[in-house]
């Protein structure tokens, strides 16, 4: 069984904090939020990094901490630059977002989650349980669960 939650969220602050889907999260025990600066290094060492072209999540992982990086996708790589030390990177299973993405100008990949939804997903599979309160001011959260059952039952691996 993991031990408390040990979260750290490095958030790009040109992200909009009104369409944040883990501002609500601020204050949570075990969760820590970072503002991505380009002059500042963030230690992941040790930490599980979600990248949706890495290893799939194992019950290996279970009892690591998490790093988000939560950000648009096209900014993704500069939040990734400022990260140092050996993170486990690794991939959700394919899962379905319930967030109405809309972009003008780049298409979100096929897998792209909101981060309360990856945040979540990642936690479950780690096998942290009593999570879904991270959910509560999530306006989707009963479509995500319901859709993404059968993904998430009971933290399988």
């Amino acid at each position: 069984m993991p031990g408390p939650l040990d979260v750290l969220i490095l958030r790009d602050p040109r992200e909009s904090a009104k369409k944040c889907s883990l501002i609500p999260l601020r204050g949570t025990p075990g969760i820590e939020f970072q503002e991505y600066r380009a002059d500042r290094t963030v230690e992941a060492g040790g930490r599980v990094l979600l990248d949706p072209a890495a290893e799939p999540i194992s019950a290996d992982d279970r009892g690591l901490p998490l790093l988000v990086l939560d950000s648009s996708w096209r900014r993704l790589p500069k939040l990734s630059a400022t990260v140092v030390g050996t993170p486990r990177r690794r991939r959700l299973p394919h899962l379905k977002t319930a967030y109405p993405r809309r972009s003008r100008d780049f298409d979100d990949p096929s897998e792209g989650l909101a981060s309360v939804e990856a945040l979540y997903a990642a936690l479950v599979l780690l096998g942290h349980e009593g999570v879904d309160h991270l959910l509560d001011q999530y306006r989707w959260k009963d479509e995500f669960l319901e859709a993404n059952a059968e993904a998430l039952q009971g933290g399988a691996l």
